[in-house]
């Protein structure tokens, strides 16, 4: 078989590692584990190196693992090509962050298009690992490949691009959720859900509540389908691809998601309406597993919680108190809670310094995860930016308190630029222009500094939008 000359780059440096340490064909046999007669062929040139035997080699040779990979790559296409070495190879060059090679790999494979699905379930391998960054580049190859355009696989791509490209910036997850939400309604139901989650999650960030309840209805509409044909499916579960979670947990998380818009509109009177439909799942759900009993226990507490809160914001000042105490035991919610009184409190006028005091452990509130994952460190950092600029006018207003309000000021506006949230942005600049005449000279020059901070990010922002 006629193999290309740099392929033989392993096999040549192979050959002048034995030679110059003076190492004979069966002593680096037994040094690499690799059977002698396989050596041989590998050698001559009439056997495909395997991924096994490249690492074999490599630690023989006493190399670092990837010192081959880029001549490895061309030995993958100088025999017949065959997924049963390329597949470990992509797999392993993920896990050492060589995505230089798994890139041109991949390139290289696309050639033929008959590669596309086997290039997908290494990208959904890759992912179920956390391995996202080089699943990302197959997922985009994929996608730039796939023919069919209305294929569940491309909307799978898609899908899986918009979760890898989430991270602190809002407004860069906010135009990948805008992009990948035109392919939601393609993929399956049971994709659906935890998707349209994930969008609401991104546009609640920025706060397009509008945009958070319309997906809530269409979550609610799916999974109320999907839930009522397996009640009444006689086929076993196993037919059926499997939500992430239960199918009454999305009904009832739609229901939430409903409330908490209509609670940011500021209508509170709807917004207890969905507090009684999730807090009454014990009525139509069928199941009676643990797991039944602790999805239902947290939508109890949250619809408690959450009465507490809608009632204090609709002017019952009087329930402040007996929500604090309640909230004490939901370590989980704490912040999020305290965040609400501050804002009950610069609404009415109301003193909060013992509430503050009692909770300023949880301030700020460093966990990152409740039972059910619903707050993620972005979205903790959105509130918290809020929180901030609130908890500012309330030392102002409330305490008189000018020296920490600016400082309060500028660590929320400071955050706000790290995660690109052009509303909490405003609100402290706003805010900051208002007592500017009390800052010292030190704050006046650090609000200069994180104004030109300001202006990169808007250009950039500018730049980006030229370019959809």
């Amino acid at each position: 078989m006629f193999v290309l000359e740099s392929t033989n780059s392993i096999r040549k440096k192979l050959l002048q590692h034995m030679q110059s340490n003076h190492i004979i064909h069966s002593q680096f046999a037994e040094i690499s584990g690799i059977n002698s007669g396989t050596l041989s062929r590998i050698l001559q040139g009439n056997k495909p190196i395997s991924m096994s035997q490249l690492v074999a080699i490599t630690a023989g040779m006493g190399l670092p693992e990837d010192f081959f990979f880029d001549d490895y790559i061309e030995e993958c296409f100088s025999f017949l090509i065959s997924i049963r070495r390329i597949r470990p190879f992509i797999i392993r060059c993920a896990e050492l962050d060589r995505l230089d090679c798994v890139e041109q790999i991949v390139n290289r494979l696309l050639d033929d298009l008959s590669y596309v699905s086997v290039l997908f379930d290494i990208a959904e391998e890759l992912f179920a690992n956390s391995k996202r960054l080089a699943a990302g580049i197959l997922y985009r190859s994929v996608r730039e490949a796939e023919k069919y355009q209305h294929s569940e696989r491309l909307a799978l791509c898609h899908y899986r691009l918009f979760l890898i490209d989430l991270g602190e910036d809002l407004e860069e997850n906010v135009r990948a959720a805008t992009q990948f939400e035109l392919y939601v309604n393609r993929l399956d139901e049971a994709d659906q859900l935890e998707a349209l989650k994930q969008l609401m999650h991104v546009f609640g960030m920025v706060h397009k509540w509008e945009k958070v309840d319309t997906l809530a209805k269409e979550m609610h509409r799916i999974a109320t389908i999907q839930y009522d044909l397996q009640r009444r499916s006689e086929r076993s579960e196993g037919v059926q691809k499997r939500t992430e979670r239960p199918l009454y947990y999305y009904i009832l998380y739609a229901y939430l998601a409903r409330s908490t818009a209509s609670e940011e509109c500021g209508d509170y009177k709807r917004a207890l309406e969905f507090v009684s439909l999730y807090a009454g799942g014990e009525s139509w759900i069928q199941e009676k597993d643990e797991e039944a009993k602790r999805i239902l226990g947290q939508f109890s507490e949250w619809a408690v919680a959450n009465t507490f809160l809608y009632r204090l914001m609709s002017g019952e000042v009087d329930v402040l108190h007996e929500y604090a105490n309640y909230i004490a035991s939901q370590e989980d919610e704490i912040f999020i809670a305290v965040w609400h009184m501050v804002q009950a409190a610069n609404l009415y006028g109301l003193n909060i310094d013992s509430i503050l005091e009692r909770f300023a452990a949880y301030i700020p509130y460093q966990s990152d995860k409740t039972e059910f994952g619903e707050y993620n460190p972005t979205i903790l950092k959105e509130s918290y930016a809020q929180f901030l600029g609130d908890l500012a006018v309330y030392r102002f207003d409330a305490s008189k308190d000018a020296d920490t309000a600016i400082k309060l000021v500028l660590e929320g506006l400071n955050l706000s630029i790290i995660i690109n949230s052009s509303k909490n942005i405003i609100t402290c600049m706003t805010l900051f222009e208002q007592y500017r005449d009390c800052a010292d000279i030190e704050a006046k020059e650090k609000f200069k500094k994180l104004s030109s901070e300001v202006h990169r990010l808007a250009k950039k922002s500018v730049i980006l939008l030229g370019s959809l």
